[in-house]
């Protein structure tokens, strides 16, 4: 069966996608001589390997709720699973590109946009791990197919920046807070009680009157 290797050699935000999308771009080849492959059903799951990096202090404070204190670091720093994602690789011999499109979520009460959106510089390190069936021709010219190696991946390293970058193209200087549907309707009639023109007054509104509020000891 043909020995596929695989490597990760750019990442771009996708910049006409309905939601935040990361394009990765996936060079995938064969080492040694091999039939043509007709076709590659290509599963992958992208892990963020957290320990292989260093944080300032300022990264320490905004992580601190998914990892602890720096102190409890050693212990609490384990990969984090990302996404998952599927894609079929048309014809090619030899070697291909291929692009992983990845969705991004704002939604930071999800564990890995709450880490993405906690480091602030430097590389994010990922790990790919592939899964899938190979569609190749043997030296008969009859199709055949076999699974991948369990031991195919890859590692690459995001830039913090590409991934804020993608954020701030697709929601410029904003961020996102999901609220239960009845928060979210005491909140609607507060700001229809008050004729708030925005949500960003409507925040501003709560905040000054709780900072006026005496406080109890």
């Amino acid at each position: 069966m043909p020995h596929l290797s695989f490597a990760v050699v750019n990442a771009e935000a996708e910049p006409y996608a309905a939601v935040p999308t990361l394009r990765f771009m996936l060079a995938i080849e064969s080492p040694e001589p091999h039939p043509a492959i007709r076709s590659l059903l290509l599963a992958t799951q992208i892990r963020i390997a957290v320990a292989r990096r260093t944080y300032d202090a300022r990264e320490h404070a905004r992580l601190a709720e998914l990892f602890g204190t720096p102190d409890r670091w050693g212990e609490t720093l384990k990969s984090l699973l990302w996404t998952h994602t599927t894609t079929v690789s048309p014809a090619f011999e030899g070697k291909t590109e291929l692009a992983l499109l990845v969705p991004c979520t704002c939604d930071f009460d999800i564990v890995s946009a709450k880490y993405l959106s906690g480091v602030e510089s430097g590389d994010i390190p990922l790990d790919f791990l592939f899964s899938g069936s190979v569609f190749y021709d043997d030296a008969d010219g009859r199709m055949q197919t076999a699974r991948l190696s369990w031991e195919s991946e890859a590692r690459y390293a995001l830039p913090v920046r590409v991934w804020k970058d993608m954020m701030n193209h697709y929601y410029p200087d904003s961020s996102w807070i999901r609220l239960r549907r009845d928060e979210y309707d005491r909140l609607y009639a507060y700001r229809a009680e008050r004729s708030l023109q925005t949500w960003e007054h409507t925040v501003d509104a709560l905040l000054s009157a709780a900072s006026r509020e005496p406080e109890h000891g």
